[in-house]
């Protein structure tokens, strides 16, 4: 559990952005769904078990959390630090007669477009509702000291199931198999269900370039296996992590992209620095891979926190000035003129003063499942 200095903080830090958007009250929504029960967690300290739950938190005043009645006995409710907790029918309903028994009448919400149930949102329709995710991230971007703990334990935990999945490998196993191993590592330290671990894969050297649940395929030697690493520790703090792992023999395809990406990965890192803009990192980053003839399928990568994504994006239009401690997920995937064949890593950045911190110590390179956690620290 955090300190209460570092409770305080989070509540001064986001009150503040409220109050230059003028909000009376601020509605946090969280829910089940892997990556999207963070914002709830990070200022209530309330650990998402099952469908979902709001914070009220006005200017001045208790915050409340607000439970569907349906949820009443799921999820330990003596574990968060608010203690006024609600199980309302329909918690929009409650949330209305609370607003109109105060006289609030503008009202932030975090998560109104992907998070809030339709049923509360049309209980509030009648107030002025002001989208607040990127006033809410910006007030949570720069990580304290006691986050940063958490953020690298819980790196420690993603190199952990990393190490043991390069142990796993071996061309004859499912794709499931292989990651088995990690995923019961990430478990066993902490991550609990707070974990998306993906997969892009293909055949004769090459990745296909759409994401997929690793499943029942069994692994031949010439397969690429990219896995896409993302957990969080006890803490809740989310982290990223890919290196490409093939036993086989690369496409002159993939070699070529593979060509383009140390240049581009150190470019980013060198521009993750205090002052500079978000933009410029993606620009580097997709220069980079011009040069080499290859596109981003999407964005370089995007704030991280106790949410899987959060505001600033690192992207061609994210003119957000970086600072010091905040943390980045860099996750750039080349792709080819035909959006068929890519090649994809992923790694977690702090923002330091002149330059950007890389929390992971493995180098970027292409696995075949014989190397040891040991030997690549020593390189």
């Amino acid at each position: 559990m955090p300190s209460q200095n570092e409770i305080d903080r989070r509540f001064h830090n986001i009150r503040a952005a409220m109050e230059r958007e003028h909000l009376d009250a601020l509605i946090i929504c969280g829910n089940q769904y892997a990556g999207f029960e963070g914002a709830t967690f990070y200022i209530s300290g309330f650990e998402i078990v099952h469908r979902y739950v709001y914070v009220v938190l006005p200017l001045a005043g208790e915050p409340t959390l607000v439970f569907p009645r349906e949820a009443r006995w799921i999820g330990d409710k003596a574990k968060p630090w608010i203690k006024d907790q609600v199980w309302p029918e329909i918690p929009g309903h409650w949330i209305r007669e609370r607003a109109q028994e105060r006289g609030w009448k503008r009202l932030g919400v975090y998560g109104m477009s992907f998070i809030m149930a339709v049923r509360d949102y049309r209980e509030l329709a009648t107030f002025e509702l002001v989208p607040f995710d990127f006033q809410f991230d910006m007030a949570r971007a720069v990580k304290s000291e006691e986050e940063l703990a958490e953020v690298r334990d819980a790196m420690d935990i993603i190199l952990d199931g990393f190490w043991a999945l390069v142990a796993a490998y071996e061309p004859g196993k499912t794709e499931a198999e292989i990651m088995a191993p990690a995923v019961e590592r990430f478990f066993a330290r902490g991550a609990g269900p707070r974990m998306m671990n993906i997969l892009l894969s293909g055949s004769h050297g090459e990745s296909e370039a759409f994401f997929k649940v690793p499943g029942n395929r069994v692994v031949q030697p010439d397969d690429l296996l990219l896995y896409s690493l993302e957990i969080t520790g006890i803490g809740g703090y989310w982290v990223e992590f890919s290196r490409p792992l093939i036993r086989g023999t690369l496409s002159p395809r993939t070699q070529a992209m593979a060509d383009a990406y140390p240049h581009a990965l150190e470019a980013a890192r060198k521009l993750m620095r205090a002052g500079e803009l978000a933009s410029s990192v993606h620009r580097a980053v997709a220069d980079s891979f011009a040069e080499y003839g290859f596109s981003l399928g999407h964005l370089s990568g995007h704030s991280i926190g106790a949410t899987m994504i959060e505001h600033p994006a690192i992207g061609a239009k994210s003119d957000i000035e970086l600072k010091e401690n905040m943390i980045f997920s860099l996750h750039p995937q080349v792709v080819d003129k035909d959006g068929k064949v890519c090649l994809y890593t992923q790694d977690t950045y702090r923002i330091g003063k002149n330059e950007g911190e890389c929390l992971a110590d493995v180098p970027w390179k292409f696995y075949s499942g014989s190397e040891t956690r040991e030997a690549a620290v020593s390189m």
